[in-house]
């Protein structure tokens, strides 16, 4: 199923806009501001972590909530399409995955946990070596997953998405498990990391679940009005 109606720039999209010639320099400018992007939602996820609704807050930091409503008017028809065409007089920049906010929330809580588990797990002295491995690897594969699901948005395959995230759920269930095992009670520092990472991981299934059902409510809206 394709939904021309997604939010990406899509081949039509492009040919209006003309041409877009960027060097190297001006796409590591690019990926450097979106990375920016990322940095931004850790930040905000840290000062809020105590907050029972940090992600609708974090989200609302993150002007996301104002994109969302400005996307409504447009389909609307409450932007007249002369001023949308103005907007992207002169420079503009190009629509990537890097933009989407399931993306930017997702990587930031994953770069966030893979990077602290990093740290504890450098400490072979203090971290059974066999924990230390398959946790990594579990956060891994779970970051995978939930980066194809969200290119499947991007394409517009919602029932693609839907069945991604479930991959990526498995993933992220079984860091959960992982976490949950003799081995980590027994080690101090992984405690410490448990602490740390089960809000975020809980964080993480509440973001797709949401996402998972809107998939499902645009598929059975779609149905309906053919």
């Amino acid at each position: 199923m394709t939904n021309s109606d997604s939010d990406g720039l899509f081949e039509n999209d492009w040919e209006d806009r003309g041409e877009l010639s960027w060097t190297e320099q001006d796409w590591q400018k690019y990926l450097g501001e979106q990375e920016g992007a990322v940095r931004e939602y850790i930040k905000h996820y840290d000062q809020l972590s105590e907050n029972v609704d940090r992600i609708d807050e974090v989200a609302r930091r993150m002007d996301w909530e104002l994109a969302a409503d400005t996307l409504s008017a447009t389909e609307a028809g409450e932007i007249d399409d002369d001023e949308d065409d103005d907007s992207f007089d002169g420079e503009w920049d190009p629509y990537t995955l890097h933009r989407n906010p399931v993306y930017i929330a997702s990587r930031a809580l994953y770069v966030s946990l893979i990077a602290h588990w990093e740290r504890v797990a450098a400490q072979p002295d203090r971290i059974p070596p066999a924990l230390g491995i398959t946790l990594q690897a579990c956060l891994y594969r779970g970051n995978e997953q939930v980066l194809q699901a969200v290119q499947a948005l991007e394409m517009g395959d919602y029932t693609l998405a839907v069945c991604l995230f479930k991959l990526a759920l498995r993933e992220l269930n079984q860091t959960m498990a992982r976490l949950s095992e003799p081995d980590v009670g027994t080690t101090p520092l992984a405690v410490r990391y448990r602490e740390y990472a089960m809000p975020r991981l809980f964080d993480l299934r509440e973001i797709w679940l949401r996402v998972m059902n809107e998939c499902r409510q645009s598929r059975k809206d779609d149905s309906t009005s053919e």
